[in-house]
């Protein structure tokens, strides 16, 4: 029934439909105003709540009865436990929210309808920076701080006077001041500072804070002062409350005046003739929002004259002549620094956008994902341009959004803004963890390290694949001991050959054996050696499973140790095996590489994942150590030799009418031939039954011999 109702057009609801429909958002932004003013912990973004907000006031606009007592009546959420309250001599209202320009666009006509001007009469607004920190009221009588409160629910807020006048912004005497004067304003937190605080809180183990916003509320709000002290605070004057005596005749000369009293105030805050001008500004400040070091969700319109203020009054929480036109909370610009690329546990090469801290839905973004290397070209993954073709650079200015609402992405790079010495980023060709070959297979738009066991970046899922269950399978030392031993400083494993050499390692460790340590007992470290000794002799389909290599798995593993026998054949093959070599007229690759891919079941992906690990100097290096420890048990073949297909290479294709594929590759193995699945210059038959096509092209053009079914049988036998 809620569901149903939320997706409902007000103008279609019925007045029990309205009734549950509002009853439902009540809840939900009551709880959403608890969360953000009086716990400092939002659980949904500033859109989402806007959303509520609107809808809920939409549904008081159709049936005024429902308002009574709605919290589109109220201002914040009720106070907080342990602080004293404070009741306002003026209340701190809130702002009504516009966004779009069609919204600023009205404001500037209710503004001229409510004071009988004409569209041509002059009327000046100012323009300043959406702070978004905790509104806090200062005041002072006869020069002195006296007091400090939070906005609290706008009659009532909380006294924070021992913290307020730890934050230096905030001046504890003023010279020239009215005799009463309460200045309103926002407590922030900069970026830098936020990003220095919680790195304090996460080495000493305490809580990290989500955003700015709520570092900032979280620290003013402090028990005990001298917590509020040591964090990092700031405060920008905007507004006043009771006055002995005006400050100035206008808004603008206002602030001037508490700028000259030693309070701090925006410079970003300027005078503006109509909605155009306040747009063109909004637009100006959004532009540089990521480069102000502070948050700001909107920008702030303001009737200049006090005078025509006071005219225009207010309604229940906000003023008429005041709106704050707002950020999308999915969107922000920023500057791009730097792009890093991070090795991934299966070796795949992702690039990380390093940005100027911007926040972003209420959490602050300082990394955005790029995806791989032809989003940055400007690509999509079927090759056709995104973003109009435009490529990703250094030093561009990016509008990043948070993708459902949780993963950075870029949506729009700003051309106009790219810095003349910015030059198209070079994706790496190399990992940059071990300095192996990152290579990009056909199809794929990932780019990939080939260092595998070599590779830090993927060395613990490797070792976590080396102990599983269908390759060494070793008793004891599963998933989370590989963890352990990996982050050990006495006792590593960090390479496959680490495992056994672990036991006479741990013998000549003078600081702590295995056995004395958490976890660990004189029978289990024994048990675990012995296991580790048992695995010494290993099958080679296992061992070749084992290695960890992209595309081989255990059926791949089998293929190859059954064509090779040996792994002394196997590993002289992969050394030999050139993918690229020979004359560019013949058949590409050597002979080792045509032997290779004429497996049956392989094929040149799979080969050359294969080729590609053994001839990378690193990895090579560490499947040479892990070999050294082994024994090596070879694929038993019976050997036929009185057979008319013995030692044979075999290639079927096309359809097979009296037998399936399967069994005549199986009749053709027990018969002592080869059966491959490609034709090269080595192949010796190719049967070939209906519908056979480019494998008997290619045969006829090398001379293998070509026969059909009936053919293949009668030489075989039946």
């Amino acid at each position: 029934m809620a569901a149903d109702l939320a997706e409902l057009a007000v103008g279609e609801m019925a007045p029990e439909q309205a009734a549950a429909e509002w009853q439902r958002l009540a809840e939900a932004v009551t709880r959403a105003n608890r969360a953000y003013h009086t716990e400092d912990a939002p659980e949904i973004t500033d859109a989402a709540y806007d959303a509520l907000k609107r809808r809920l006031a939409e549904i008081e606009a159709r049936f005024p009865s429902l308002a009574a007592g709605s919290p589109t009546q109220e201002v914040g959420a009720p106070l907080a436990e342990g602080f004293a309250k404070v009741r306002h001599e003026i209340r701190m209202l809130s702002l009504e929210n516009a966004f779009s320009e069609d919204d600023v666009t009205e404001f500037d006509a209710r503004i001229r309808r409510y004071l009988g001007l004409g569209p041509d009469a002059p009327l000046l607004f100012t323009a300043e920076p959406k702070i978004d920190g905790l509104s806090l009221s200062l005041r002072y009588e006869r020069g002195r701080l006296v007091q400090a409160a939070t906005r609290g629910d706008g009659e009532m807020g909380e006294n924070v006077t021992a913290n307020a006048a730890t934050i230096s912004d905030i001046p504890q005497t003023l010279t020239g001041a009215p005799d009463l004067l309460e200045v309103r304003g926002e407590v922030y937190m900069s970026h830098a500072d936020f990003a220095a605080l919680n790195a304090r809180q996460a080495e000493a183990g305490a809580k990290t804070f989500a955003n700015p916003r709520n570092a900032a509320a979280g620290s003013l709000r402090q028990l005990d002062a001298a917590i509020t002290a040591a964090r990092p605070l700031r405060f920008f004057a905007y507004s006043w409350g009771a006055l002995s005596e005006p400050l100035a005749a206008t808004q603008l000369g206002a602030i001037r005046r508490l700028a000259e009293l030693g309070f701090s105030t925006n410079p970003l805050t300027v005078l503006c003739d109509g909605p155009a001008a306040l747009v063109a500004q909004y637009r100006s400040i959004e532009a540089e929002r990521a480069s102000l070091g502070y948050d700001i969700d909107g920008v702030v319109y303001k009737v200049d004259d006090l005078a025509l203020q006071a005219r225009l009054g207010f309604r229940s929480t906000t003023p008429r002549w005041a709106i704050a036109h707002k950020f999308a909370a999915e969107l922000a610009w920023t500057r791009l620094e730097a792009i890093d690329i991070q090795v991934g546990r299966t070796g795949a090469l992702s690039p990380v956008a390093r940005l100027v801290p911007v926040t972003v839905g209420g959490v602050v973004v300082s990394n955005a994902t790029l995806h791989n290397e032809d989003y940055i070209a400007g690509r999509g993954a079927d090759g056709q341009p995104i973003r109009g073709g435009r490529d990703i650079r250094i030093g561009d200015w990016v509008q990043v959004y948070r993708a459902g609402d949780v993963i950075p992405k870029i949506a729009d790079i700003d051309l106009a803004r790219r810095p003349a010495d910015a030059q198209p980023y070079v994706f790496p060709t190399r990992c940059p963890e071990c300095g192996s070959d990152a290579l990009r297979e056909e199809g794929d738009s990932v780019r990939r390290c080939t260092g595998g066991m070599a590779c830090p970046a993927q060395a613990v899922e490797k070792l976590k694949h080396f102990v599983s269950r269908a390759a060494f399978d070793i008793e004891g030392l599963g998933a989370r001991q590989i963890e352990a031993f990996f982050q050990d400083d006495l006792l590593p494993i960090r390479a496959p050959a680490d495992i056994f050499t672990l036991e006479a390692r741990d013998a000549t460790n003078p600081l702590q054996k295995l056995k004395n340590r958490d976890g660990w007992g004189e029978r289990s470290a024994s048990n675990l050696f012995r296991a580790i000794d048992e695995k010494r002799t290993i099958p080679l389909n296992r061992l070749i499973f084992a290695l960890g290599i992209r595309h081989v798995g255990e059926t791949g593993a089998s293929l190859l140790a059954a064509h090779y026998g040996t792994w002394a054949a196997f590993e002289a093959a992969m050394t030999a095996a050139d993918p690229a070599a020979g004359d560019p007229e013949k058949p590409r690759g050597n002979a080792e590489w045509q032997d290779l891919i004429a497996i049956d079941g392989v094929g040149p992906v799979l080969a050359a994942s294969v080729v590609t690990s053994f001839h990378q100097p690193a990895e090579r290096g560490a499947i040479n150590e892990l070999a050294a420890h082994l024994d090596v048990q070879p694929v038993i073949r019976r050997v036929v030799t009185d057979s008319p297909v013995a030692g044979k290479i075999v290639v079927f294709t096309g359809t097979l009418e009296r037998m399936t594929r399967a069994e005549a590759k199986a009749r053709a193995e027990a018969l002592g031939a080869k059966v491959a699945g490609s034709v090269s210059a080595r192949t010796d038959i190719l049967v070939a039954g209906p519908g056979a096509g480019s494998k008997a092209s290619k045969a006829a053009d090398l001379g293998v011999q070509v026969i059909d079914e009936d053919a293949w049988l009668a030489l075989i036998g039946g």
